[in-house]
């Protein structure tokens, strides 16, 4: 397994000079405290976490697994102490409300904290990462009495939390729940059903877990439109805070997997569990999207955290291994052979990696600057950042995670046959990036998502917001020396408004062609909106190679890899064009009995 290095450089540039995150934080309300100097300091700190603490517990993690019994789950060797590592280092509470404890530093921080103790451990991470969902879903919708029961230990690190939504059944369609919620006298709710692939449902790192559960009240309406949001703890809380007797929810077995083996996916009984209403009955799947948004935008992360790793772990291989000639002469002529970083093949593999990361984590960055600016910034700045965050959510879910994973492949391809081989590291985590095509909806269902609900729905609205920033943009660097990027933007940003209006044309007439186009759509929208964050990268990075300012050889690389993605990556648009413009009837013409021949 590659020994993780936080790629600090590359950080610092993406918040620094890309984002201009000074300016920014400085113009927002109880941010003001958050400067490059204190932020980098923080980031440091975290990254000798994930460094010197996570990684080295990565590999054996996924050999050694979770262990279930009738008593609970044990964690692999390691992942407990580091949790308390974790809590007494104050970082389960570092972008919480200060009333509850909490740090109140930005939540792009967080989201960078995330990436560090991600790409360094994913497994480990998924402990502590659903309590974000959770504390933001309290924040929002608790009652006082409930902020006031829960948030503090959650906020400290001391309780963990869960989000408990799909049944066997019913998979992502939970309008099809069957868990009941039957009110007692008391004003609780008994809890009843079973609930399945529940990250970290039961473990051994934490006091307590705080299951957010939704459930079917008695009389509610058929479908979504039934659903409440309940929350409902592993062990009773008493009126004092202390921990009082087990409640009635327990985990049944955990899941044998393909990939992070090391956090425990859990099937969790809920007999009559002792569960209490968050917020308005019926409302729960409107209230479920603060925990579920705040998810996918941790699931994206999982994707670049994929993509680093790998290209990491590539690129030291492709130094080191020798094997071959340069098509072009020897390159180490004093070695048998060359290594094979001189491959032109080789070396597209290792910028699509870096393209990828690089791209992602500006994209990611700038996805949770918009979630402050949202809780932070006057109304019609909020507003604004909510209608961008509403369209870009889907496409960093799903598309980052594809391309995290086809990074982490290309990992495996670079090593070889040795990236077959467990001993390596690089198969684990291309098994560990699979999952995060999966959860928090499908690729696909991040696709209707986005064309049927951001896009039609909206009347085409939010792309034009995001649409009429990248405009902005090409136009604020019109220079001629910027013109390969620019022009290139403006360019694709045309095409993809044109095409926006031809599917959606087609829809009106038959939804079927939303539904065939929506992942083709997804995937060009996602390589146009990494083109985004690549042109403003490679313009800041000419900007500094012109002033003769700072490292020259990284902005160069930044310069480079820029021109790579824009002539090599960003081509791939035009086959998926192609295919959605296509229309459904490729796809809906056949009959259901001629599948089988």
């Amino acid at each position: 397994m590659p020994s993780y290095k936080a790629p600090l450089r590359d950080i610092q540039f993406v918040i620094n000079e890309v984002l201009d995150t000074e300016n920014l934080y400085a113009g927002l309300k109880g941010y003001e405290e958050a400067t490059p100097d204190l932020m980098n300091a923080i980031i440091e700190e975290g990254a000798k976490f994930a460094e010197n603490v996570l990684s080295p517990l990565n590999q054996s993690g996924d050999e050694e697994g979770c262990v279930w019994s009738e008593e609970g789950v044990k964690t692999p060797e390691g992942f407990a102490d580091a949790y308390k590592q974790y809590v007494d280092n104050g970082w389960p509470s570092l972008s919480a409300e200060p009333e509850f404890g909490g740090q109140d530093m930005p939540n792009m921080l967080g989201i960078v904290i995330n990436e560090l103790a991600g790409t360094a451990n994913w497994s480990w991470l998924m402990y502590p990462g659903l309590s974000h969902g959770c504390i933001k879903t309290l924040e929002a919708h608790g009652s006082p009495e409930q902020k006031e029961q829960y948030l503090p230990k959650l906020v400290a690190g001391n309780w963990t939390g869960t989000m408990c939504l799909t049944e066997s059944h019913c998979g992502s369609d939970l309008g099809l729940l069957r868990t009941k919620a039957e009110p007692q006298a008391d004003g609780s709710y008994a809890i009843t059903g079973t609930k399945i692939f529940i990250s970290a449902g039961e473990h051994d790192m934490s006091d307590n877990i705080v299951h957010i559960v939704i459930a079917r009240m008695p009389d509610a309406p058929e479908g979504t439109k039934g659903i409440s949001l309940f929350v409902v703890p592993k062990f009773n809380v008493n009126e004092d805070g202390s921990l009082g007797d087990r409640n009635g929810v327990h985990c049944a077995s955990i899941e044998k997997k393909m990939g992070i083996k090391a956090s425990a996916t859990c099937v969790m009984n809920f007999d009559g569990a002792k569960g209490y209403l968050i917020g308005e009955p019926n409302r729960g799947l409107n209230m479920m999207f603060t925990f579920m948004n705040t998810a996918r935008i941790g699931t994206a992360i999982q994707g670049l955290a994929h993509a680093e790793l790998a290209y990491q772990g590539s690129l030291e291989y492709a130094r080191e291994r020798l094997a071959m000639r340069s098509l072009t002469g020897p390159k180490n002529p004093d070695g048998p052979a060359d290594p094979i970083i001189v491959h032109p093949d080789v070396r597209r593999m290792l910028l699509t990696q870096k393209s990828i990361a690089e791209g992602s984590r500006a994209m990611l960055y700038y996805l949770a600057q918009l979630g402050d600016i949202v809780d932070r910034g006057d109304e019609e700045a909020a507003k604004k950042a909510d209608d961008l965050m509403a369209v870009l959510t889907p496409i960093a879910k799903a598309f980052v995670t594809e391309a995290g994973l086809e990074a982490a492949n290309h990992g495996i391809q670079i090593y070889g046959g040795h990236g077959f081989i467990r001993e390596w590291g690089m198969e684990q985590i291309a098994r560990d990036a699979r999952i995060a095509t999966l959860y928090e909806g499908t690729t696909g269902i991040q696709a209707l998502d986005l064309i049927g609900r951001k896009i039609l729905g909206s009347g085409g609205k939010l792309l034009m917001g995001f649409t009429e920033m990248m405009g902005e943009f090409v136009e604020a660097n019109s220079d001629e020396s910027y013109a390969e990027f620019t022009g290139a933007l403006s360019t694709y940003k045309d095409e993809w408004l044109t095409m926006s209006l031809e599917v959606g044309g087609k829809a009106m007439e038959n939804p079927d062609e939303a539904g065939a186009a929506s992942v083709d759509y997804l995937m060009y929208s996602g390589y146009v909106v990494l083109g985004y964050f690549w042109a403003q990268m490679a313009v800041a990075a000419q900007k500094k190679i012109a002033e003769g300012e700072g490292d020259t050889a990284f902005y160069e690389a930044k310069l480079m890899t820029a021109r790579f993605y824009f002539e090599r990556i960003l081509p791939r648009t035009a086959s998926h064009k192609l295919a959605l413009l296509s229309g459904a009837d490729n796809l809906m013409e056949m009959p259901e009995a001629m599948f089988a021949f």
